[in-house]
């Protein structure tokens, strides 16, 4: 496991995430900090420097209450982004990203050609497998739930013929631009590898701020197919690159959190903590 930088204590916020979610809201901060092994103030300090919150205000962003507040003031009408964010580079949800997309005929090699690279990382969510080519990522999932072999199995089914090499140096930089712990304008490039369908989608979804949701009739509207809401959710689910192409903003019409490939605590923390930064910077300015 690759540490992305140690001095941000990526393994305590992890750990800490997902105590929060599974005890719920009677978990006390001294409980909390006794189970990370921190007094209070210090394990307070490390939380809210990460999260942007305290523990006691994350705890309520991860409520379902929340998530339907979310999509009755928080939806982000991807009609009015289509312009800015659908098409080419830019800077989206608080991270530098650029993107192009595998050719059709590409993708139905199933990756023949093409070399791999991957790598283990900590990350704030727990142990994220990170796969990119030599024009940047193109795989990145989580393992907290479902275990790191089937996390890499998962990733290294959806190209077949692909050769994959273990390296995390040469994704190290792009990871650490992933997970926010750079701050010198590096970018993380994305490869998107996908039928021309799903990458329709997750372009839809890179046009999602963060702190917001959508829906996927939304998002069948926004690609122009209104009546493919179930397509569309397939093509959610198989997103190949997790935490960057958003698919965990996407929620059910009603404000259901809706399902996620790599788990639904997973999806649940992605979410509250979006929400907890966003209303942080709104807060402060």
């Amino acid at each position: 496991m690759t540490d992305l930088s140690p001095e941000y204590h990526y393994k305590v916020i992890a750990r800490a995430l997902r105590e929060i979610d599974a005890a719920g809201p009677g978990l006390t901060l001294e409980a909390l900090a006794a189970r990370m092994g921190m007094s209070p103030a210090h394990f307070q300090r490390t939380f809210s420097q990460w999260v942007g919150v305290s523990p006691k205000r994350y705890q309520q962003y991860l409520a379902l209450d929340h998530a339907k507040d979310m999509l009755a003031n928080r939806a982000t009408m991807l009609a009015a982004a289509e312009g800015a964010g659908l098409s080419g580079a830019g800077r989206l949800h608080d991270l530098f990203l650029t993107w192009e997309a595998m050719t059709p005929g590409d993708y139905a090699r199933a990756g023949r050609g093409l070399t791999i690279l991957w790598g283990w990382f900590d990350s704030p969510f727990g142990p994220a497998i990170v796969m990119g080519t030599e024009k940047g990522i193109c795989g990145m999932g989580f393992a907290a739930e479902m275990g790191e072999q089937e996390a890499f199995d998962d990733l290294l089914r959806r190209w077949p013929q692909a050769r994959f090499v273990e390296d995390p140096v040469a994704l190290r930089a792009w990871v650490q631009a992933a997970f926010g712990a750079r701050n010198d304008g590096a970018q993380a490039p994305l490869y998107l590898i996908g039928a021309p369908f799903q990458i329709k989608v997750w372009e839809a979804l890179l046009a999602i701020p963060s702190g917001h949701v959508t829906t996927y009739g939304e998002i069948a509207q926004v690609i122009g197919h209104p009546k493919a809401v179930r397509a569309v959710g397939t093509a959610v689910g198989r997103n190949p690159i997790s935490w960057l192409i958003p698919c965990h903003r996407a929620l059910r019409k009603g404000g259901g959190w809706g399902g996620y490939h790599w788990g639904m605590p997973i999806k649940r923390a992605l979410l509250a903590w979006e929400a907890a930064r966003a209303d942080a910077k709104d807060t402060a300015t």
